[in-house]
């Protein structure tokens, strides 16, 4: 199993920081205020043109639309798939900021956050038939991509698992049958995405988030099954794609939160091995998890397998010293082998529109940081016969 680059490609989670002007024509249009659907449309594009630049600029190998046309990474689907209606549920519960309660004001006061929004599911899941936002996204980065050269792209989906834990089921008789439909309706998007030849990116924070959000009352064993469930529905949506054109992102919450009810990765590894597709990003820079790449020295990575850590956190405004960028990726490499290892970053970097956690600028800043601690682990681990 290799990634064929003979070197260490770099990559990020998805979400990327939005212009200005942008974030104040999406906020407005969900706020309900007439919006033009023409011009949106035209800086969305233009928006998708810039960022993909700027990621390859950055030294960005594998790069993506910075989902610019999606008001947060999981509630979108709202407005593709039919099946969703009522009031927002807003009052998501994290088990680590209830310990501390001036961080959830923390929390709860980013206008990201606030804007969101995630109805209940009150009617059957399908897909919207005069919906052709996926269509749109996917010509938007291939224009971009005309005039750059990545050596890869990838687009950013929300599981079944995401989607059930962000809204609410008020229809369906069972969670099972609920998360299966999800999983039916959200394969169209996947398969499009593989269609036109691009990385089908699957966000799955359920599978780590969700033990201390929506699934905190469950014992670890509980949570367990639940999550093996929800790792059945996405194989179940991507059953048609290639295993290596499939990338998961496992998260355990992109909020600035104590994150001292995380579940460790050495509880739920084994399933994560189960999902379908080749590589798996996961949170490895933040202080709450940077230790775990010990993991791999017990743990083996199924032979199919190429792991992507995050060796630069989207939370503060330190930018990431390139040698600590490089020793973070040769840990990695010393344990599962050069050609089983991507760089990557923890999570998004405004995964809600307008989502203010740290200057846009640094954002670039860090990635530039992660494309030069990959130059330097390269030279570390292939030498003189690096590509």
């Amino acid at each position: 199993m290799s990634t064929g680059a003979g070197r260490i490609l770099t990559t990020h989670t998805g979400s990327l920081p939005r212009p200005d002007d942008l974030i104040r024509m999406m906020w407005a249009k969900a706020d309900g205020v007439p919006v033009d659907a023409a011009a949106l449309a035209e800086r969305i594009s233009a928006a998708v043109g810039e960022v993909v630049a700027r990621q390859v600029a950055c030294g960005v190998s594998v790069v993506n639309d910075g989902e610019m046309s999606k008001p947060s990474y999981a509630t979108y689907v709202q407005d593709r798939l039919n099946g969703f209606a009522g009031e927002s549920v807003q009052d998501y519960f994290f088990a680590d900021l209830v310990d501390y309660p001036r961080s959830a004001e923390i929390v709860a006061a980013n206008p990201g956050r606030r804007k969101r929004s995630a109805p209940a599911c009150t009617a059957d899941i399908s897909v919207r038939p005069d919906d052709d936002s996926v269509d749109v996204d996917l010509r938007n980065l291939a224009a971009a991509l005309a005039g750059v050269d990545a050596d890869g792209s990838f687009s950013s989906a929300a599981s079944p698992g995401v989607v059930s834990l962000f809204f609410a089921n008020q229809h369906y008789a069972t969670d099972e049958e609920y998360l299966f439909a999800i999983a039916e309706a959200m394969r169209a998007e996947y398969e499009a995405i593989a269609g036109a030849g691009v990385t089908v990116q699957v966000d799955c924070p359920d599978l780590a988030m969700g033990r201390h959000s929506a699934y905190a009352s469950m014992d670890l064993e509980q949570f367990r099954r639940r999550i093996a469930l929800n790792i059945e529905a996405l194989n179940h949506a991507v059953r048609n794609i290639p295993a290596e054109q499939l990338r998961m992102h496992l998260c355990w919450g992109n909020y600035p939160g104590p994150h001292h009810h995380d579940v460790d990765f050495a509880d739920i590894v084994d399933l994560v091995w189960r999902a379908k597709p080749r590589t798996v990003l996961f949170e490895a820079a933040n202080p709450r998890h940077a230790h775990e790449w010990t993991l791999f020295e017990d743990v083996a990575v199924p032979d199919d397998k190429i792991l992507c850590p995050g060796v630069i956190e989207p939370q503060s405004n330190y930018i990431e010293h390139p040698e600590l960028v490089a020793q973070r990726i040769c840990r990695y490499a010393d344990v599962v082998g050069r050609d089983r290892v991507m760089a990557g970053v923890d999570c998004g970097f405004s995964v809600h529109v307008g989502m203010q956690g740290i200057d846009p600028d640094v954002a670039w800043g860090k990635l530039s940081s992660l494309a030069r601690g990959a130059e330097i682990a390269t030279r570390r681990l292939w030498g003189d016969t690096a590509a």
